[in-house]
């Protein structure tokens, strides 16, 4: 399978809350909702897509308990049966088993279960939201596909998908597009470590 990250981001790369008020609180976060003004019908038909597409979904803990605590009330959403049915593998060193069937934690080596997953037959492993767990499968080499959907907003505070400090990537961009409502779609491959040079008649 290939491992696709699907990622809702501020311009200022703030990747916490976008859905509601109360979705991420931690760290005293205050501005979580952000994204919620920029959806349309276009977008949606978008997300329909790449669902369509997955095979399974791989979440980071924080993002699992909220998915798992709000999708299975979610019965009149177009979306609810894919998510609820489709396989999930929760990435967490402190759950044992999840409720959200069909559910299967991974602990100790990440990195490593997850490449097998990757090895296995099938369509896109997909993640959603879950930051951190993106950033070190990133680091790890791991990702293949960047989806990366940016609102017209920033918020000035929260936690970013690539953080100060974080491992350096290559991208290749193959595919851009916008919606009716204000949203940037870009669409990435990884392509190893990036290249530097430098500019100038001299260079």
């Amino acid at each position: 399978m290939k491992l696709v990250v699907q990622e809702f981001l501020t311009l200022d790369g703030v990747s916490q809350g976008p859905g509601a008020p109360d979705e991420d609180t931690s760290d005293g976060f205050t501005r979580g909702g952000w994204f919620v003004p920029y959806l349309d019908e276009e977008f949606h038909r978008l997300v329909g897509t790449w669902l369509g597409e997955a095979d399974a979904l791989l979440l980071g803990r924080r993002t699992y308990q909220n998915f798992a605590r709000d999708w299975p009330k979610m019965t009149d959403d177009p979306f609810a049966g894919v998510m609820n049915g489709l396989p999930k593998y929760v990435a967490s060193h402190s759950l044992t088993h999840g409720e959200w069937n069909p559910t299967t934690v991974l602990s100790g080596d990440i990195p490593a279960q997850v490449a097998e997953l990757k090895r296995q037959p099938g369509r896109e492993l997909q993640i959603h939201g879950s930051a951190r767990l993106a950033q070190s499968l990133l680091a790890a080499g791991l990702i293949d596909t960047l989806r990366l959907v940016i609102a017209p907003v920033v918020v000035g505070q929260g936690r970013r998908l690539f953080p100060d400090g974080g491992a350096p990537a290559g991208l290749r961009l193959v595919g851009q597009r916008t919606t009716p409502g204000g949203l940037s779609v870009h669409t990435f491959e990884a392509a190893g470590l990036p290249e530097y040079g430098a500019y100038g008649a001299g260079a």
